[in-house]
């Protein structure tokens, strides 16, 4: 599980509930209203299902789990290490020695851009494969992120809508005064689920979308350049080098730290 999802969650509905509770609002009027939640919740998926195909739509499930479950990616140490390695076979044994290893690659995108450098393919072309291959995953990305903003959007809007229709009910009491109060308290619960699930739910969630595209993104982009490296035959230190600036100055610092003890020992060993 993503800790930082959870604890969201857990705190969002927290500040609902403590919120009402020190503002003296009865919490039974967020149960006791169930035209609220299906104006909001029904409401936002058929203005989601309005504003998007179905085969968008079809990918939520899978987004959801996204922003649940963690991603197997290699962490960019990892990638600098391994493209390192490959560059001192492929400096020892030519670069055909590494289709031993193509087979070991779990992630996709590294494994056809391995095949690829080791058929001999051009280079450019190489570039160019993988470049549409992120740009392709960028897009589905930003296509999956927008659902949940747009829904972001809807939510609060709908919520004013329920309210007015709250209110349009709440005028059928004028003559019981009693009535008429608790009426209008309810029309304007649809108004704080909108906002709520809005502002603390959907925007938040197409947020989170959007930073775990950009990590894989990049990730992708340091391995384009690293098997571009080894196509090109580089150093190992030129390889570590060029990669390394996809680390932030922290990680690299952690590196050369790591690597000047590890030559320490290695020297008193």
């Amino acid at each position: 599980m993503k800790n930082s999802t959870i604890i969201g969650l857990i705190l969002g509905f927290a500040a609902l509930v403590v919120g009402m509770i020190l503002k003296g609002a009865p919490l039974v009027s967020l149960i006791n209203n169930p035209a609220a939640y299906v104006i909001i919740l029904v409401g936002t998926c058929a203005s989601v299902f309005m504003a998007f195909p179905m085969s968008e739509i079809a990918r939520v499930p899978k987004l959801f789990k996204l922003i649940f479950v963690e991603q197997k990616l290699i962490s960019k140490k990892e990638v600098i290490a391994l493209f390192m390695e490959w560059a001192s076979i492929t400096r020892r044994e030519g670069l055909l020695a590494l289709e031993a290893r193509v087979e070991e690659i779990e992630d996709q995108f590294l494994k056809n851009g391995m095949r690829m450098i080791i058929d001999g393919n051009d280079q450019e072309f190489v570039r160019d494969v993988l470049l549409e291959d992120i740009s392709a995953t960028e897009e589905r990305h930003k296509a999956g992120a927008l659902i949940f903003s747009q829904a972001g959007m809807y939510a609060p809007t709908l919520g004013v809508l329920g309210a007015v229709i709250g209110l349009i009910a709440a005028l059928g009491n004028l003559a019981e005064m009693e009535l008429l109060a608790h009426a209008v308290a309810a029309a304007f619960v649809a108004t704080l689920l909108g906002i709520f699930t809005g502002y603390v739910l959907w925007h938040p969630i197409s947020n989170k979308l959007k930073r775990l595209s950009k990590r894989e993104v990049e990730l992708r982009l340091m391995m384009v350049e690293g098997l571009l490296s080894i196509q090109s035959g580089v150093s190992t230190t030129a390889i570590q080098q060029k990669l390394s600036v996809f680390l932030t100055p922290t990680e690299r610092l952690a590196m050369a730290e790591k690597e000047e003890t590890e030559r320490d020992q290695a020297a008193t060993a």
